[in-house]
């Protein structure tokens, strides 16, 4: 499967030391199967450094996960709402949560992207002004792409570079 990470520079040599904390399915590595989502990223990502040049970074993804722990979560439902919040929560200590990856238990994580339009659905759901129970219906009918976090150094074993394309 090919996979598009999209930046201010080209990523040949992943470091998951530098990539940020408190993301949406915790620190790792990030991808998307749509090219046009990681061009949006590369441009987005420019412009908040105010350096480089949008570059959307082309890998091979092989897909003989079995060697590792790997969780997938596709439907916009609470279990996913529960996810992405608890990864974003600089507070969270309960590292045994299956819904939560601050520890890296998970090598990869493939689910949906809780983009900026998610992010306010999300946000009066903590507030208390969306119930749990509306959450689902809520997020069923927004339009969301999908995205691949690497978190460990086993897990990018099975990514591979292939080019880099300028936008």
């Amino acid at each position: 499967m090919i996979l598009y990470h999209g930046s201010n520079l080209e990523v040949t040599d992943i470091d998951l030391k530098r990539c940020r904390q408190f993301k949406d399915f915790g620190q790792g590595f990030y991808l998307t199967s749509f090219k046009e989502q990681a061009s949006e990223w590369a441009f987005k990502v420019t412009r908040r450094s105010n350096s480089g040049r949008p570059i959307v970074s082309v890998y091979e993804f092989d897909e003989n996960v079995n060697d590792l722990n790997y969780f997938v979560l596709m439907e916009p439902d609470s279990r996913w709402a529960e996810f992405v919040i608890n990864n974003r929560n600089r507070e969270f200590k309960d590292f045994q949560n299956k819904l939560s990856n601050h520890d890296n238990k998970y090598d990869i994580v493939h689910g949906l992207v809780a983009n900026d339009d998610i992010s306010v659905i999300l946000e009066t759901f903590l507030l208390g002004i969306l119930p749990l129970s509306e959450l689902s219906n809520a997020l069923i009918y927004k339009t969301l792409n999908d995205q691949f976090s690497f978190h460990t150094a086993k897990a990018l074993t099975h990514l591979k570079f292939i080019t880099s394309e300028k936008r």
